[in-house]
């Protein structure tokens, strides 16, 4: 009887451990920001959320796959042209997530989807680009991006991927055309820098022009003051020594000794020691006696 005991005590701890191996072989985890793929004999059963569950034992439901929902980013490197027929290298940063709703498309539709929509990329790139210039590539390259947007999250939608960004991180000409690009630009600093430089000079050149100008009309104006004042005065001093009687022959004789005489007198006192004198042979002569002259008219008359 003991042993028939013994023997059922045996059987009911095996069965336990069997159902509660059972038990937790058929719990499961699925992680925050997960979605599990479940199939039952190899057919897509249903897609299961971050949290504890449980399925059939005994492999009759598997879990084949968990899809990530957090978003990632695949890096793409093209190569093609411009309108311009200038070949650029774009590196491009595509960020996507798998639809929460679609998870079964994800993984079923595609097998490789990073490479997947790499393709679609390169392909949107290589139909977006040669619309533009090497110069609108750069300028426009938001525009580029948005293109490639469009074209792919509607071709990737249908396969459960959302494309939430794609951004063109760089485009690189190859070095033979940076260089030109360098040359051109250096040359149109360069004659910008000529063109600032002649006006400069030009500046200058008619700034010196009016300068002098005004100082011709300052000096003629200072020459026609200087002579309007010698006329007055020698108009002054005529009418003065014709009031005292004296003929005009005689006040002009003295009126030119006086300028004569003051002239001399101012060339001596500038330092010259140089004399003027007629070319003639007998022009001291000439002047002496022009000054007698004068002295004696002067005599005579007082």
């Amino acid at each position: 009887m003991d042993e028939i005991l013994t023997g059922l005590l045996f059987s009911f701890i095996f069965l336990g451990a069997i159902v509660l191996i059972l038990i937790i072989s058929a719990l499961y985890i699925v992680q925050q920001q997960t979605i599990a793929v479940i199939e039952r004999f190899g057919k897509f059963r249903r897609t299961v959320s971050a949290g504890l569950h449980i399925r059939a034992p005994l492999g009759i439901d598997r879990i084949v796959h968990r899809v990530p929902l957090r978003i990632q980013q695949n890096t793409i490197e093209i190569e093609t042209k411009t309108k311009d027929n200038v070949f650029v290298k774009l590196n491009l940063a595509v960020q996507f997530q798998v639809d929460p709703k679609k998870v079964s498309d994800a993984y079923y539709k595609l097998s490789k989807p990073i490479a997947q929509i790499g393709s679609y990329v390169e392909d949107a790139i290589r139909s977006s680009l040669p619309k533009y210039t090497l110069d609108e590539s750069f300028e426009k390259k938001d525009d580029i991006a948005r293109d490639v947007f469009d074209t792919v999250s509607n071709e990737m939608s249908e396969y459960g991927y959302i494309i939430t960004k794609t951004l063109i991180t760089s485009i690189e000409p190859a070095q033979e055309v940076k260089d030109s690009m360098n040359a051109i630009n250096a040359a149109q600093r360069q004659r910008q820098a000529a063109q600032e430089l002649a006006n400069a000079d030009k500046i200058k050149v008619v700034t010196a022009a009016e300068a002098e100008a005004e100082k011709d009309r300052l000096h003629g104006e200072g020459i026609a003051n200087q002579r309007k004042a010698i006329v007055d005065g020698l108009s002054e001093s005529f009418n003065e020594l014709k009031s005292s009687g004296l003929s005009e022959k005689d006040i002009m004789s003295i009126l030119l000794t006086e300028q004569y005489l003051d002239a001399m007198n101012t060339f001596a006192n500038n330092g010259n020691n140089t004399i003027f004198l007629p070319a003639g042979s007998g022009g001291a002569d000439d002047i002496r006696t022009q000054i007698l002259s004068a002295f004696s008219a002067n005599k005579s008359d007082n």
